[in-house]
């Protein structure tokens, strides 16, 4: 499903949260390459240019952190159009409020199965947008996120499917 017609550009994001996004890039992806075993997306380059490939990619990715209430500190354009946020707005939700009420406790069940096991995929679920769109994300993986060091830095969650739903 197409979100948008005109995409945000990862140059026009502020310069601030484009070199926090880099780093946060490379985090995600080798996380993902670690607890997957495969890439998200087609890896080369130098990390800004990772980073861009990421933040234009044909899928959702979106990652909290390790906050008691999980902060978003990610997300690319398809995420942010399809959550229908601006980077700023997301990097201040708190990453419950991306599932309606009823429904933040299958979420939570999968955030704690993932902190288990590493990775979790094939999750179906549905969210809703800051103006209250629901959707049904679908075969979603999720993942730790853990820096060069082995520090956690959350989770991570990718789909390419999405439907929308009535409300």
């Amino acid at each position: 499903m197409t979100i948008f017609a005109e995409p945000l550009a990862f140059a026009r994001l502020p310069e601030a949260l484009q070199a926090r996004w880099i780093a946060h890039s490379q985090a995600l992806l080798n996380s993902f390459r670690m607890r997957v075993g495969r890439e998200l997306i087609l890896r080369g380059g130098d990390a800004r240019e990772e980073a861009e490939r990421l933040f234009d990619a044909p899928v959702v990715a979106v990652s909290h952190g390790t906050e008691a209430d999980p902060i978003l500190n990610y997300g690319n354009a398809a995420a942010l159009a399809l959550w229908e946020l601006s980077p700023e707005e997301l990097i201040a939700t708190p990453s419950r409020l991306t599932a309606e009420a009823e429904l933040r406790e299958a979420r939570e069940h999968v955030l704690a199965e993932t902190a288990r096991k590493g990775f979790v995929s094939g999750y179906t679920g549905v969210r809703v947008s800051k103006t209250g769109r629901r959707f049904r994300i679908i075969d979603v993986t999720v993942w730790n996120v853990a820096d060069a060091k082995g520090r956690s830095l959350g989770q991570a969650a990718s789909f390419a499917h999405w439907e929308p739903l009535e409300s």
